[in-house]
């Protein structure tokens, strides 16, 4: 049997076709080519249109089909991965009402500090695990406050993914897990927050049928069959956000395993079986893809909006006409520690690791008798590395102490001088493996349908690529505790 995996991405869209016997990808398709845009009506707004989402999908799975590689009729289940945190309203008719407040979206911030204060900050962190903070609730009572008329017209509230599922089946549902990312949750009582919608005023039946993780989320509708060249009644057997779908596909499961990426945004996952929370909500811990049953676990998650996006943006405004190992080769050419450069790199939205504060990125110390476009390339990805390691710092007050992180040969783990200060600025070695958000889907699917006896078994043939492991800490933790230094000025 072959499985589709969809991954819905900010910058794009990305499928898979896998064969589950060798759980390796027939295919791979990726649209559009180039990046998609975030649309920003106001400083600190993020929006992306469900509708947009919905023909990339389209487009990408017609982009596999026309490789000839495979027979589309024989995929026998689909599974899809999501950004996380976004908020899509649709009608009775299931159609859209609005664009999607996406993840590095900051207007609802301050609405979701008053929730912590109200429901109150211990109930909050030991029944939501997190803060009501900038999540998808807070975005939906914006809606409320500001768009009541278009709020009245809401029949379903939906994270990305499911709204993805909708359009293929017809059916809205969602999962434990989808729902504790947008701070619906209540883990105490293993049931949706009443003291969320109580205080929101949210009717329960804006949320969709709650179904595991792993399940049939609905069944492939004629009409969309024939539109995708696919069979008439495939299960959607996975839905789940980007983050715990990368720790999947890394198959970090159990207590004690991380996983890293470091795309658009950068993220630590760790897996827990106790339910933590930061004080502060700095980190937050959501239901991981296995919370079933008596064994729950649960995912600890730090986010840094502002890494690749940084990347990219240095690239755009200082090399747009070479690539990113060309920009990589630059950089190794100047000192660890960027001859004094430092980055600090937080201009994507209210990061949550900073107590939702919005920083911006700034650039310190620039000598302009010394420093080149080199060292901007070098600054940068040690101002990411920097930024990992001032959270992780605070997911280990937090009882997380990793000794092995796991990530995907991709984005910025693509470069050795990243990874080279990412261990030596964490401490802790990286594991790499051949990993892919869309093929993590498909592998999902794999497992809600079955085809595996185990989530382990679906990722036995996954073997590592390299270890890469700290060898010059010292030269790297004087800049680190500079850099820090800089980045309390800012947050004082």
């Amino acid at each position: 049997m072959l499985l589709l995996g969809i991954d819905l991405g900010t910058s794009s869209i990305k499928v898979s076709v896998v064969d589950e016997q060798t759980q390796k990808a027939v295919v791979s398709a990726q649209y559009p080519d180039k990046e998609s845009d975030i649309l920003s009506p106001k400083p600190g707004w993020a929006e992306q249109s469900p509708d947009m989402w919905w023909q990339h999908v389209q487009e990408a799975v017609r982009k596999a089909h026309a490789s000839g590689k495979y027979n589309p009729k024989d995929i026998g289940a689909i599974g899809i991965a999501y950004q996380m945190h976004g908020l899509v309203v649709v009608d009775k008719e299931q159609q859209v009402l609005r664009n999607s407040i996406i993840w590095c979206d900051s207007r609802a911030v301050e609405i979701g500090n008053k929730a912590f204060k109200s429901i109150g900050e211990d109930k909050s962190l030991s029944h939501l695990l997190n803060s009501p903070g900038n999540f998808t609730a807070s975005k939906l009572a914006w809606v409320k406050e500001n768009e009541p008329e278009l709020y009245s017209r809401i029949d379903k509230v939906m994270l990305p993914g499911d709204f993805v599922a909708m359009k293929l089946t017809g059916e809205v549902t969602t999962s434990v897990s989808a729902l504790s990312e947008g701070v619906f949750w209540d883990f105490r009582k293993d049931a949706l927050s009443e003291d969320v919608l109580g205080y929101y005023g949210f009717d329960k039946s804006l949320i969709p049928q709650v179904r595991p993780v792993f399940s049939d989320h609905g069944r492939l509708q004629k009409s969309i069959a024939d539109l995708l060249g696919l069979k008439e009644g495939i299960p959607v057997t996975y839905k789940s956000g980007d983050q715990p779908n990368n720790a999947l596909s890394l198959n970090v499961l159990k207590p004690g395993e991380v996983a890293a990426t470091a795309g658009t945004s950068g993220v630590i996952y760790g897996v827990s079986d106790q339910l933590i929370y930061d004080p502060q909500s700095r980190v937050n811990t959501f239901a991981h893809v296995n919370y079933a049953g008596e064994e729950k676990r649960v995912g600890v998650l730090l986010c840094i909006n502002g890494t690749g996006i940084l990347n990219r943006w240095v690239k755009n405004l200082f090399a747009s006409e070479i690539s990113y190992a060309e920009m990589n080769q630059q950089a190794r050419q100047v000192n660890i520690g960027s001859d004094g450069l430092r980055v600090l790199p937080f201009g994507n939205g209210a990061e949550r690791m900073l107590n939702n504060k919005i920083v911006g990125t700034h650039f310190h110390n620039i000598d302009l008798n010394l420093h080149t476009q080199r060292h901007m390339f070098r600054g940068v990805q040690e101002g990411i590395a920097f930024a990992f390691r001032y959270g992780l710092d605070i997911m280990r007050e937090n009882g997380m102490n990793p000794t092995l992180i796991r990530a995907g040969r991709a984005n910025l783990f693509l470069s050795d001088l990243f990874l080279e200060a990412f261990v030596n600025a964490t401490h802790v070695p990286v594991e790499l493996y051949m990993n892919d958000g869309s093929v993590g889907a498909a592998l999902g699917a794999g497992i809600g349908v079955k085809a595996f006896s185990s989530e382990q078994e679906a990722f036995s043939n996954s073997k590592p690529l390299q270890l890469v492991e700290p060898d010059n800490t010292e030269a790297y933790e004087p800049a680190y505790q500079e850099w820090k230094a800089l980045l309390q000025k800012h947050l004082s």
